[in-house]
C-alpha cells in the first residue's frame, strides 16, 4: 500500500539518496531522544505517538520499555510499522490506530501516560482541537512532549531562492515560487503558528507546568547531490523541484535555472534559515 505520506517518507523526502537519508536519520535520532527525554518516561508506561510516520519516536519509546500506541492518518505507514514490530518480536507491546491528531476517538479517555509528536502539528489546521485530544487521552499528571518546526522563521528568504546563493535567475525563481505558493498559501497550517502559539495552545488546553525550548539557525545549507535534490520535496504537500520546473518552465528556462542553481546546491553556497521548538508539559 502507498499514499502521499508513505511515498514522501519512503523516497520523496530524500530523492531516493541512501547517503542523504542516513545523515538525515542520524540528525532525527537526536530529535527522537530529546522528545523522549522530555516525556520523562518510566518503565512500563504507555505512549501515544501521534503522527507516528515510520515510527521514529514510537520505536524509540519501545526501546525504553514503554507500551506504544502508533497513530497516523496513513494506513500504509501503520502497516510498515506493524511489520517492523512483528519482525522485532515486540508487537505485543504495540497498538495501531488510524486517526488524525484531532480525532483520536479510538484512544480511551485517561488511558495514556505520555503523548508525543514530531513535525505533526504543522499539518493540523485545528491545533486547538489537537491539544484538547491530547489532554483528553492523558491520565492525570500525564505529559505531552512535542517537536515542531517553526516555519514562519525565514520563510520569506527560503521562498525566494531556497536559501541558495544564485544570481540572474530571480525571474525563474519567482515563477517556481508561484507553484509552491499555490500548494501552500499563507494560511497553510505549516505557516499559521509560531513557538508562542504552542505555549498558548498548551495552556488553553489545561496543561501546567509548560516548558518550551526554541532555536533558530542561520547557516550554510548542506551540500547536496543534485539528482537527489531535484527529485526531493520539502514535505508531502508540495512538488519536487523537477515537478515544479516541468509545470512552470520551458526547457530553455529550466536549463538556465539549473546552470545557476546546481553549483550552489552541490557546493552548499547560501544561507539557510530554520527554527524549531520543543514543548513539554503536564496535564493538570
Amino acid at each position: 500500500m502507498s499514499d502521499v505520506w508513505a511515498e514522501w517518507l519512503r523516497t520523496r523526502r530524500t530523492g531516493g539518496d541512501p547517503e542523504y537519508e542516513r545523515r538525515m536519520l542520524e540528525e532525527l535520532a537526536t530529535v527522537r531522544d530529546k522528545v523522549l527525554d522530555n516525556a520523562g518516561l518510566a518503565s512500563g508506561e504507555s505512549v501515544l505517538d501521534v503522527g507516528c510516520g515510520n515510527g521514529l519516536i514510537a520505536f524509540g519509546a519501545l526501546e525504553r520499555d514503554a507500551n506504544v500506541v502508533f497513530a497516523d492518518i496513513s494506513r500504509a505507514l501503520l502497516d510498515d510499522c506493524r511489520q517492523l514490530a512483528a519482525d522485532a518480536g515486540i508487537a505485543d507491546r504495540c497498538r495501531f490506530v488510524e486517526a488524525t491528531a484531532t480525532e483520536l476517538d479510538e484512544v480511551e479517555d485517561e488511558s495514556i501516560d505520555a503523548v508525543t509528536t514530531r513535525s505533526v502539528l504543522i499539518y493540523v489546521k485545528n491545533k486547538e482541537r489537537a491539544f484538547a485530544e491530547f489532554h483528553r487521552v492523558l491520565r492525570p499528571d500525564g505529559r505531552i512532549s512535542l517537536f515542531e518546526p517553526i516555519n514562519r522563521f525565514g520563510m520569506a528568504q527560503r521562498r525566494e531562492t531556497w536559501g541558495y546563493d544564485v544570481n540572474g535567475v530571480r525571474d525563474l525563481m519567482d515563477r517556481l515560487r508561484e507553484v509552491y505558493a499555490s500548494r501552500q498559501p499563507a494560511d497553510d497550517p505549516m505557516l499559521d503558528f509560531d513557538e508562542r502559539d504552542l505555549v498558548s495552545l498548551a495552556e488553553g488546553a489545561g496543561f501546567f507546568p509548560i516548558h518550551l525550548e526554541y532555536r533558530a539557525d542561520i547557516e550554510p545549507p548542506e551540500a547536496r547531490n543534485w539528482d537527489s535534490f531535484v527529485h526531493s520535496s520539502g514535505n508531502p504537500k508540495i512538488p519536487t523541484l523537477a515537478e515544479a520546473m516541468d509545470e512552470a518552465l520551458t526547457t530553455a528556462e529550466r536549463d538556465r535555472l539549473v546552470a545557476a542553481l546546481r553549483p550552489a546546491v552541490e557546493e552548499g553556497r547560501g544561507a539557510w534559515r530554520m527554527g524549531h521548538a520543543y514543548l513539554w508539559a503536564v496535564k493538570q
